[in-house]
């Protein structure tokens, strides 16, 4: 990470092509629109190995928000370099919290992106085997978390 005063968000889920890389990307748009960009690390991660969904593209560029995902796993490093791990469930949350156990100096914060939902929608269930509406309720509940979290964090 670039200074100390550098943030840095990490999204998970299962496999990293659905719901974190729409959430990686719609945070990283609301972190440019705001100006503050570069002040953050953003990446998204997966607890298992995949790649992006076609649908979950198609759901971004609809919203006019490009992104070169590639689907990557969590990492030990991950939990010492980023401030904030935020998953999208609670099989997500238990599978990132005992890898975290595993790590000496441990300084990321893991918690549920939804925990930021105004809606109090705290589960971002997994749209792969869904429509095009899943995917899109996956995208407005990532636009509510992310503006939500953004605006606690800056």
């Amino acid at each position: 990470m670039a200074a100390t005063s550098t943030k840095s968000v990490l999204f998970v889920c299962l496999g990293n092509i659905c719901r974190s890389p729409i959430a990686e990307a719609v945070f990283r748009k609301m972190a440019t629109d705001s100006g503050v960009a570069d002040k953050w690390v953003i990446d998204s991660s997966a607890t298992s190995d995949s790649n992006i969904e076609a649908s979950a593209l198609a759901c971004l560029m609809k919203h006019g928000i490009e992104t070169s995902h590639r689907a990557r796993k969590v990492t030990k490093d991950d939990f010492m370099s980023f401030t904030y791990i935020l998953c999208m469930d609670e099989s997500n949350l238990s599978d990132l919290t005992k890898k975290a156990k595993t790590v000496n100096n441990c300084k990321a914060k893991i918690e549920l992106l939804g925990s930021y939902d105004p809606q109090k929608q705290r589960i971002i269930r997994d749209p792969y085997y869904g429509s095009d509406e899943d995917f899109e309720k996956v995208y407005e509940q990532c636009v509510r978390c992310c503006k939500a979290f953004l605006e606690a964090n800056s």
